[in-house]
């Protein structure tokens, strides 16, 4: 059965360790949508279809870095690299095992409302007042808040980045569509609301805002230990509309994200199938 809990905690307890990893994979997620969908998914078809135990772990992405690196973790399937992660890869990368890309082009950057008459992040100054001066951002561990800062510079805005988390961020942009208000978010591909909102990621000429690969990284040893479901995570791809479909599903869904990607995973037996190793 899957277990969920909060790096935090588990760190605040000092009961993390390196120890057996025979039978229950340990992976490390953030509170992003595409992590969310692309964790829970793997759940599934490690206990459903591969009959390993799961338990999974919420965390900011340098807590989950940290724990990988050190072995208390298993897996971390949502490393933005080779760029926005860049300061975490370059602390951590050597500890860690590299399994593959899922997602090949995730694009980061400023995003609106296309009723928005903004098209680049230089015409954001000119709006700045209606915007209350605010980007709306994510949490500050993440790769994007440390670029939108560069961009707050690079591009002399008059706006300031408001922290928060992925779901109040979308929520914010929700409640902005709803009423057509203009608002300036910090935003991704791939993520669900792309699917639900008409959007635009506002153009970037000084290149602040990298594409990246959501790739899969791996505490040291783990293939070793763990060869079939290192081959399970080296096999994973998935396309955007295969990503935005689970993710919208997971969305719209008042269940646990695990049980909605259980019932995704039976929708799309092939691709499953094809992500599975086979001796």
């Amino acid at each position: 059965m899957t277990k969920t809990k909060t790096l935090s905690a588990i760190l605040g307890a000092g009961i993390l360790a390196a120890g057996v990893h025979a039978q229950t994979v340990k992976i490390a997620y953030p509170n992003w949508a595409e992590g969310i969908a692309m964790t829970n998914l793997m759940a599934a078809v490690l206990e459903e279809e591969m009959g390993y135990d799961v338990e999974l772990t919420v965390a900011d992405p340098g807590v989950i870095y940290s724990a990988v690196a050190a072995g208390d973790q298993d897996l971390f399937l949502d490393a933005w690299l080779p760029n926005t992660h860049e300061p975490y890869w370059d602390e951590y990368g050597d500890q860690l095992e590299n399994l593959g890309t899922t997602f090949g082009n995730a694009i980061t950057g400023l995003v609106v409302p296309t009723y928005m008459e903004v098209d680049s992040i230089e015409d954001l100054n000119s709006i700045a007042s209606d915007l209350d001066n605010k980007i709306i951002g994510i949490g500050t561990g993440a790769g994007i808040y440390r670029n939108t800062n560069v961009a707050i510079n690079e591009y002399d805005l008059e706006l300031v980045q408001v922290s928060s988390s992925g779901p109040a961020m979308t929520a914010a942009l929700g409640d902005a569509i709803e009423n057509n208000e203009p608002i300036v978010i910090t935003g991704w591909k791939p993520h669900w609301m792309f699917g639900r909102y008409d959007l635009k990621v506002l153009n970037d000429p000084l290149g602040v805002y990298p594409i990246d690969g959501c790739r899969k990284v791996a505490r040291p040893g783990f293939q070793q230990d763990m060869p079939e479901v290192a081959e399970l995570m080296l096999n994973f791809t998935m396309t955007e509309d295969q990503l935005l479909d689970l993710m919208i599903a997971i969305d719209d869904s008042n269940d646990d994200p695990r049980d909605v990607a259980s019932d995704w995973m039976r929708r799309n037996q092939p691709a499953v199938d094809s992500w599975i190793p086979r001796s």
